[in-house]
């Protein structure tokens, strides 16, 4: 069983903003794969079902972002789900909008959600989908960037982008985290 978790911050206020992409992935999954992500659990909206055959769990923690990890290690021990098979998905900052990098592990690279996945789990060796949603432009301050919506051009491309994520998921649970690194990570936008 693998659970997939999008980042995102719940209620209305945030819809399609940058931060809430992850949140967006999952949707797209849910869509893509008939889940129904409505159940209230673990601090998370979830959804049980199959992808590709591959039992999954599809969660869009409702704790904020920065407290991502209370619901993710919440899952985790209720499923019994091991880390290298907890697959999160979130917004980045150091990549151009839409481009997707695929990561068996790493740090935190600065985000706060991911940051507090690391803490609660005890750990950085989980895989990761990140998504580009772009620079913050000089003078603004990074909280109200990332919770700021895409221009028209950019929401285009961020479209695609959420194919994307959500096709590298599915590739990192039926083939191998590596073969969507080899894959996803050498196409550029």
């Amino acid at each position: 069983m693998y659970i997939i978790a999008g980042l995102g911050n719940p209620t209305r206020t945030y819809e399609g903003t940058r931060h809430n992409i992850g949140f967006e992935v999952i949707d797209r999954l849910a869509d893509r794969f008939r889940i129904d992500v409505s159940i209230q659990k673990n601090k998370a909206l979830c959804g049980k079902g199959y992808i590709e055959g591959q039992k999954v769990i599809l969660a869009k923690p409702q704790t904020y972002m920065n407290l991502s990890g209370d619901s993710v290690r919440e899952l985790a021990a209720y499923y019994k789900v091991e880390p290298e098979d907890i697959i999160i998905v979130f917004d980045d900052i150091s990549l151009e909008p839409g481009q997707i990098r695929v990561r068996a592990k790493g740090s935190a690279g600065g985000h706060n959600g991911v940051k507090n996945i690391i803490a609660r789990l005890g750990t950085q060796e989980f895989p990761r989908v990140k998504v580009g949603v772009g620079e913050k432009p000089k003078g603004w301050d990074l909280a109200d960037y990332v919770l700021s919506r895409f221009s028209s051009d950019d929401r285009k491309i961020m479209d695609e982008a959420v194919d994307t994520a959500a096709d590298a998921v599915v590739m990192m649970i039926t083939d191998s985290v590596d073969a969507a690194m080899n894959h996803y990570n050498s196409k550029k936008k």
